[in-house]
């Protein structure tokens, strides 16, 4: 663990025994998100007034050229910042004057308050943004001095970490790590938010390919959680400035969450349309752009959902002539996203096994779509990978308009590290996992391109073991080997039975020594 990982998870330490994770990581990523845009301020104040430098100094004097130039004109400052980073923080709500306050126990949990409330007043990107943040809660304390006190104690630690003082993408790093540690205390209320990095790298390598340098690229996900699984696509592609991230999430909580984590990513606010909202429900996005280059999803596993018959004359499931089952929404969500992909894009989503080989309705839409040759890869994952559940997983790789209708089938069920609490996949093996579906060769025990006419005769049926055969024969045993073996050993127990006999023959025989040694002559004969 770096020692910026320690600093972060040892802040949380405060609340940890006053809630559970679901609830103290809202406290927790919206104070660092307000320490990070606070910190930011100071230092575009200081660029603004003296150029970037080659080392910032202390937020002391980062603080006292902010106060100079607001007491000259304040106007000019607030318009300057709003301009350089959509919003201005008043110099009483930084987190350093909080800080400050705490320090000197002069800290009310009104002042935060209040300082959410005026942030939140300052564009489309910030509205409702610390709702889930409750700083009445009677967790937090029995009264407002306790709550205070505990906000305070929580500022104080949190104002410990550099959120800019190291190498490479910290804010978003950080981030990242704080929403992993937070999903795996959370249990089962993980999967709402974060899907790990491993499957968010291998979707997002795969999706990207041949599509590098597209510019702009835009990406798409339905039920986007904390957004982690969208941002990955920058490290694949040649301009990752011109990303643009489309993104619906039903949860509040998980979508203002996702506001953070894509601002603390640098992306630029004309860059995001995010939508709080039900991706089922109602068709989401419908204006331009509506068709994406690159899909991306990690859907509730078999969740439930309403369908109406409404829906088989909605233009995302019409074609495909039943709906995915009430209690089962998993095709409903992959229809979904499919109907968004541009013709030349790539969609990955992750699923249960089960939609590989479920039957009755399931069975019909599999069997359109691979009529169709939209799916082009079964990649199957291990277990418990995925905070909250140890169930199996699959990515499915999705294409429009394919010339060939095969499918590529890859197990790599069984290459991974085990952890003390899940199992992680290793860098190697998603390097196995991007290179097999580039080369889309069969390879023994590990994957196998099957041809239409092979699925046709499987039923259309992708369960993997079908295509590939991972059983390990257990190795023959040599009987007449054994037997000889076994008699050996036999010889020699007797051999050494007979020489420890003949020691006891050789002892001195007292009267008290005399009982024991004919006891022990008769356990060997």
């Amino acid at each position: 663990m770096s020692r910026l990982e320690q600093q972060l998870w040892a802040s949380a330490d405060i609340l940890r025994g006053k809630m559970d994770a679901s609830e103290y990581k809202n406290y927790l990523l919206g104070l660092v998100f307000y320490k990070y845009l606070s910190d930011l301020e100071l230092r575009a104040v200081y660029e603004e007034a003296n150029g970037k430098p080659d080392e910032y100094p202390s937020r002391d004097i980062q603080f006292a050229e902010l106060t100079e130039w607001y007491s000259d004109d304040a106007e000019e400052l607030k318009n300057t910042m709003r301009r350089k980073l959509g919003y201005f923080i008043e110099p009483q709500y930084l987190f350093y004057m909080l800080r400050n306050k705490a320090s000197q126990y002069e800290f009310q949990i009104d002042d935060l308050q209040t300082a959410f409330i005026e942030l939140s007043r300052q564009g489309e990107n910030f509205i409702s943004l610390f709702d889930d943040v409750d700083l009445n809660s009677t967790k937090l304390g029995s009264h407002a001095q306790q709550k205070s006190t505990t906000i305070m104690e929580v500022i104080k630690t949190l104002d410990e970490i550099d959120l800019f003082g190291h190498e490479g993408d910290v804010i978003g790093d950080a981030y990242e790590y704080l929403i992993a540690q937070f999903a795996a205390g959370a249990g089962k209320k993980a999967g709402e938010f974060y899907t790990p990095q491993a499957v968010s790298k291998i979707i997002s390598e795969i999706v990207s390919i041949g599509q590098e340098k597209l510019a702009p690229f835009h990406i798409y996900d339905p039920t986007m959680g904390s957004g982690s699984l969208m941002l990955n696509i920058r490290q694949f592609l040649s301009n990752p400035e011109k990303v643009y991230f489309h993104g619906q999430e039903l949860n509040t909580t998980t979508y203002n969450l996702a506001r953070m984590n894509l601002i603390l990513h640098n992306v630029d606010r004309e860059q995001m349309r995010l939508n709080n909202g039900d991706t089922l429900d109602a068709d989401w996005p419908t204006d331009e752009p509506f068709l994406f280059n690159a899909v991306v999803m990690n859907p509730p596993y078999s969740a439930n959902w309403s369908a109406s018959e409404k829906f088989l004359s909605d233009p995302r499931f019409e074609r495909y002539g039943k709906l995915a089952p009430k209690s089962k929404a998993d095709f409903a969500f992959l229809l979904h996203g499919y109907y968004h992909l541009k013709d030349s894009g790539t969609m990955g989503i992750v699923l249960p096994h089960g939609v590989l080989f479920r039957g009755a309705a399931e069975g019909v839409i599999r069997r359109v779509l691979l009529e169709m040759g939209a799916i082009e890869a079964v990649i199957g994952l291990p277990t418990n990978i995925f905070y909250g559940t140890s169930i199996p997983t699959v990515v499915l790789i999705l294409k429009k308009n394919r010339v060939s209708r095969d499918v590529l089938f890859i197990d790599a069920s069984k290459d991974y590290e085990k952890q003390k609490n899940q199992n992680t996949l290793r860098q190697r093996d998603i390097l196995k996992i991007v290179d097999t579906y580039k080369k889309r060769e069969s390879i023994f025990k590990y994957a196998h391109l099957a041809n239409f006419d092979e699925i046709v005769a499987n039923d259309y049926n992708l369960n993997i073991p079908r295509y590939v055969d991972t059983f390990e024969e257990e190795e023959q045993i040599d009987i007449v080997a054994l037997g000889r073996e076994m008699a050996d050993i036999n010889l020699q127990i007797k051999k050494k039975e007979t020489d420890f006999l003949a020691l006891l023959d050789e002892l001195a025989v007292t009267d008290e020594t005399k009982e024991i040694i004919e006891a022990t002559k008769r356990m060997f004969m």
